[in-house]
């Protein structure tokens, strides 16, 4: 038999299924908007104004009354739950959901060490801008003495001061604080250019504790209209640094992916190369004669000599990370920097900067607006020399991907370079309409080299953190999505091995989709790193030989395939595995040696080991 707080629940949660939403269901009278009940309802419904309806969750004693209020409304179709079984993971796939698909979810854990893991795996949605709420159970708040599971140390609200310190947090110590907690949430979560994750802690106690609620007074989802500069001069100093330089190259970080129109538009307006942070590709097609492709620490023959070559340099949604401007030292010649971005910060992150803050799409058009009629001709020279660069990079691109199979020591027979193995997959995927996820390491390294992208969203690399085990994760996503995308998982071995409970969640949760496995039996970025620096490698490969394709048969409704050997080999693998109606793996044996064919090579600089006193050095000596 219910309790009387039961069925209270369960009638709201009825009324607003009834009329589709809250404030219908209040309209029509079948909802008071005022009345007592739990933090953990409230919490709910208050999420729920804001559009969040889907909960990732891994539940235990540090969740239990929120865990009851999600059943209720799940029973009545309000809300829905999917229970996971590593929080790193699922905080990856909250990740995927919200970036790729736009449907910001809430992670749940219980207290202590998945709470601890949880907010470990939110690096990558801070990383890369990305809104999520985390709800995480946290001690009691009567002092009453150590909770089971609690940092085991007579301080107070130790967790939220770690949640604090990678984002911004929020302790309900006492529950009529939720309207304020909400909104500083969803300031956070939907923040139109520095969205990130945004961490609830529930106390144990405080989640029963009963409340008033009025429904009324909580916040409904951020919304404002895009910002611009209203400083006119600021906008006629860009025009005119426009008009008086030759070289102008254009660097794109990941925010560059909101405004691929108005970045074109420029880019072909002004005579301008443009070269792309790892996260940015597809923001201009990946054959634009104007594209240069990557640029950066790892980078391209062709982004790269743009970056180190160009006189003027207009920064538009990038951060200015180590890997995307070359620690700092990415701009040789550049004399005056124009940076079009929505936070402070990043758009002061370079001197001699003419400071555009605010929306890309808006403040482009502006200045498109306000620019003179540019002489093209002055700029073909400086095109012209840049095209003589992408030519060169992509004559060495078809090189690599035509290698042929070359001897492996660790598998002790001839295999395909990984440039050449993941050039296949790279076209599979677009052939067949299929997202790349990549995740960290020398997949992801040369695989945003190798991506030929026509639009922003037909890849997504984490890059902001490099987070191993990302793309495997994500492809859960797709089971959750309102619309899900067939997606592909490129990940290494090592990758693969943080989170293989995700072929158990994918299943489960009936996500379409391929994870690819580049074995190669090593962490071979690093161990190119140590080669390139140190001569030698370290501690990065193990002789432990793994079969992949049994491993991951052994999970009910997972097909495995076998894709080693030459190129056609792995094109009827990927086949196979594509025709599966649930999730495939396809495991692809790569070479991994001293033959410098095996990989796309790098092409800048990073202050990194014993590279850092002559990165340091230079960077000092640049005024930008």
């Amino acid at each position: 038999m219910d309790s009387d707080h039961t069925q209270d629940i369960r009638r709201r949660a009825q009324a607003i299924a009834r009329h589709g939403g809250i404030a219908a269901a209040i309209d029509a009278g079948d909802l008071d908007k005022q009345f007592e009940t739990s933090l953990s309802e409230g919490l709910v419904l208050g999420l729920l104004k804001q559009g969040v309806r889907k909960y990732l969750a891994i539940l235990g004693h540090g969740s239990t009354d929120l865990g009851e209020v999600l059943r209720l409304y799940e029973a009545e179709g309000v809300v829905r739950t999917w229970n996971f079984r590593n929080e790193v993971a699922m905080a990856h796939a909250g990740t995927a959901l919200s970036w790729q698909y736009g449907e910001v979810p809430a992670v749940v854990t219980s207290i202590g060490p998945g709470g601890l893991q949880a907010m470990a795996g939110s690096l990558a949605a801070a990383s890369n801008g990305v809104g999520v709420y985390h709800i995480y159970g946290d001690e009691t708040t009567h002092g009453e003495g150590y909770n089971m599971q609690q940092i085991p140390k007579p301080e107070q609200g130790l967790y939220g001061t770690l949640t604090r310190t990678m984002g911004e947090s929020y302790v309900m110590h006492t529950p009529e604080a939720l309207r304020d907690m909400l909104r500083r949430g969803t300031g956070r979560v939907h923040h139109p250019t520095k969205a990130g994750p945004f961490y609830v802690l529930l106390p144990l106690n405080t989640q029963p504790q009963r409340m008033h609620v009025n429904l009324g007074a909580l916040p409904e989802k951020l919304s404002v209209p895009p910002m611009i500069a209203a400083d006119e001069d600021a906008f006629a100093a860009a025009a005119e640094a426009i008009g008086t330089h030759k070289r102008i190259v254009i660097k794109v970080g990941g925010g560059g992916r909101a405004a691929p129109t108005q970045i074109r538009d420029l880019a072909e307006a002004i005579g301008a190369a443009v070269a792309l942070s790892p996260g940015a590709t597809g923001v201009l097609p990946d054959a634009h004669p104007q594209n240069m492709h990557v640029g950066g620490s790892k980078g391209s023959i062709s982004g790269n000599f743009a970056m180190a070559n160009g006189d003027l340099l207009i920064v538009i949604g990038s951060r200015g990370v180590c890997q995307a401007d070359s620690s700092g030292i990415g701009y040789e010649q550049a004399e005056t920097v124009i940076n079009i971005n929505g936070d402070l910060a990043d758009v002061a992150h370079y001197n001699r900067t003419i400071a555009l803050q605010g929306d890309l799409t808006v403040t482009i058009d502006k200045l498109l607006a306000v620019l003179d009629t540019v002489d093209l001709s002055q700029r073909i020279d400086w095109l012209n020399r840049c095209a003589a660069k992408k030519a060169e990079w992509l004559a060495f691109k078809k090189d690599r991907f035509e290698t042929p199979p070359l001897d492996d020591p660790a598998f002790g027979r001839p295999l395909l370079t990984q440039p050449a193995a993941l050039k296949i997959v790279a076209d599979f995927a677009k052939a067949h309409g299929a997202v790349k996820f990549f995740d960290a390491g020398d997949v992801q390294a040369n695989g945003f080299q190798i991506v030929e992208d026509e639009a922003p969203g037909e890849t997504y690399t984490e890059t902001g953190a490099s987070y191993m085990g990302f793309a495997v994760s994500a492809v859960t996503a797709g089971g959750i999505a309102d619309n899900p995308q067939y997606g592909i998982a490129f990940t290494g071995d090592g990758s693969f091995m943080m989170n293989p409970q995700v072929l158990i969640d994918a299943v489960e949760h009936g996500a379409r989709g391929m994870v690819v496995i580049f074995d190669n039996r090593r962490m071979a970025a690093i161990s190119g790193l140590q080669m390139a620096q140190y001569g030698v490698d370290y501690r990065t490969n193990d002789s432990v030989a793994v079969d992949y394709v049994q491993l991951a048969s052994a999970v009910t409704g997972v097909k495995a395939v076998d894709g080693s050997g030459d190129g056609a080999s792995l094109m009827a693998a990927l086949a196979d595995a594509k025709s599966h109606d649930g999730l495939s793996v396809v495991h692809v044996p790569v070479y991994a040696g001293k033959d410098e064919r095996g990989g796309m090579g790098a092409y800048g600089s990073w202050n990194v080991g014993n590279w850092c006193d002559d990165v340091q050095k230079r960077w000092h000596s640049q005024d930008i």
